[in-house]
């Protein structure tokens, strides 16, 4: 792909994020695909290209009433989406289609209609990891952050940094599900899940989704949106199984894909302004900055501590809250692309207060399949949108400044308290 060939000119979340037991799974998709359509100001007849993950093409195709003639069905965790692009862009550039619909949506809190990927006993996890008890990622996960931290030295005070930091940046959001500042103290106070995590270092469980639409550079100017258009990318695969990697303090995934996207793009660290990061917990940012090549192996805690990364920083990260604080309904990589969308389309300022973006960077780590994914975009030389705030009205986002927690914030602080 040639940088700046490929432009996303419709991007939107689902009307609502958090606890929404009224919708299902296959309904959230929908919901989203008509808000990201109507951003782009385009109808189900214009999409001749679908990609998504947690349903398939096939039922997300009839479900809208599309007919492709190009679809992705990439499944390979939280960071399909971000896949999704890349195989998009390739797509739209080979002829194979030209406006392609990325869509994501998850009832994970409420679990309607909600698509259960079991651990199949005959896989190579089911049969080398499953039987010693681990249970689910929060489990598995504790096994490269507790090699991390031995041998770099990390602490629990500096870990626990990467939570505080990011609720900071949710506290701007007025569609983050926790707002409420917290300490170093709040988190290492936290209940214990499995050490060293602690509750407010791991991911929320949300229901929600997104959709994203994607067409060749030359058509960018005909639809309303100001586009974002795509530098770069790269993908790449390491194990189905987290104590199989081949470096517990280092994703090689996350090296090959980004050395891929910036290669691609043909800029270097110093041109990207804004990073967003997967974090299903709270170790992840530290690995992508280091994996990246943000950061010295080693420093990338400190890095965050020292408030590089906090509102005000040099290298604004996970902009929106992240995982941790605004929003993951189980696969996180459609709301960082979301929120990078968001910054480098100029969107409106009543969206997260963060810096807009001229050139930013979004990357995924995924359990258990441990894919990676990175994207590079720019926006066009602009100083202002109409974008609508994710997809939702105005006055829905006002009544999100005006009341103070949310009932959905309310309800799973309630909730998270609990499990």
């Amino acid at each position: 792909m040639k940088p700046k060939s490929i432009a996303i000119i419709g991007a939107a979340e689902t009307t609502r994020l958090g606890v929404i037991p009224d919708m299902s799974q296959i309904q959230l998709h929908a919901d989203a695909a008509l808000n990201a359509m109507a951003d782009a100001g385009l109808k189900p007849s214009d999409i001749d290209g679908v990609a998504t993950a947690g349903e398939t093409p096939v039922t997300i195709t009839h479900y809208l009433g599309l007919t492709p003639k190009w679809v992705d069905g990439t499944a390979v965790g939280g960071c399909s989406f971000m896949i999704h692009v890349r195989h998009a862009a390739a797509a739209i550039a080979s002829g194979l289609c030209k406006t392609v619909l990325i869509t994501h949506g998850e009832s994970g809190r409420s679990g309607v209609g909600r698509t259960r990927n079991a651990v199949a006993p005959s896989s190579l996890a089911g049969q080398f990891e499953q039987p010693y008890g681990p249970m689910g990622p929060p489990t598995l996960f504790t096994i490269p952050v507790l090699r991390y931290m031995k041998t770099y030295g990390l602490s629990h005070e500096t870990l626990a940094m990467v939570s505080v930091v990011q609720r900071e940046w949710a506290a701007r959001n007025p569609r983050a599900t926790f707002k409420t500042p917290i300490t170093v103290e709040d988190v290492l106070n936290s209940r214990m899940i499995a050490y060293p995590f602690r509750l407010l270092q791991c991911c929320l469980v949300t229901d929600g989704g997104g959709a994203l639409i994607l067409v060749a550079a030359e058509r960018a100017r005909d639809f309303p949106q100001k586009p974002v258009y795509l530098l770069g990318t790269g993908e790449s695969v390491e194990t189905p199984m987290v104590s199989q990697m081949h470096d517990f303090t280092s994703s090689r995934a996350f090296r090959v894909a980004g050395a891929k996207a910036f290669a691609e793009a043909g800029i270097t660290h110093n041109d990207i302004d804004h990073l967003m990061i997967y974090d299903a917990f709270a170790h992840l940012p530290i690995y992508g900055l280091e994996d990246l090549g943000f950061v010295p192996r080693g420093e990338a805690g400190a890095f965050i501590a020292e408030r590089n990364t906090a509102p005000g920083g040099k290298l604004p990260l996970n902009t929106n809250g992240g995982g941790l604080s605004y929003m993951h309904s189980g696969m996180y990589g459609m709301y960082a692309l979301q929120e990078m969308c968001a910054r480098c389309a100029a969107s409106p300022p009543r969206r997260s207060p963060a810096p807009r973006s001229r050139s930013a960077m979004v990357s995924a780590a995924c359990s258990p399949r441990r894919a990676r994914s990175s994207c590079r975009t720019s926006r066009p030389d602009i100083r202002s949108s109409a974008r609508p705030i994710n997809g939702v009205a105005k006055e829905q986002c006002d009544r999100y400044l005006t009341g103070g927690e949310t009932s959905s914030e309310q309800y799973l602080r309630a909730d998270f308290q609990n499990q």
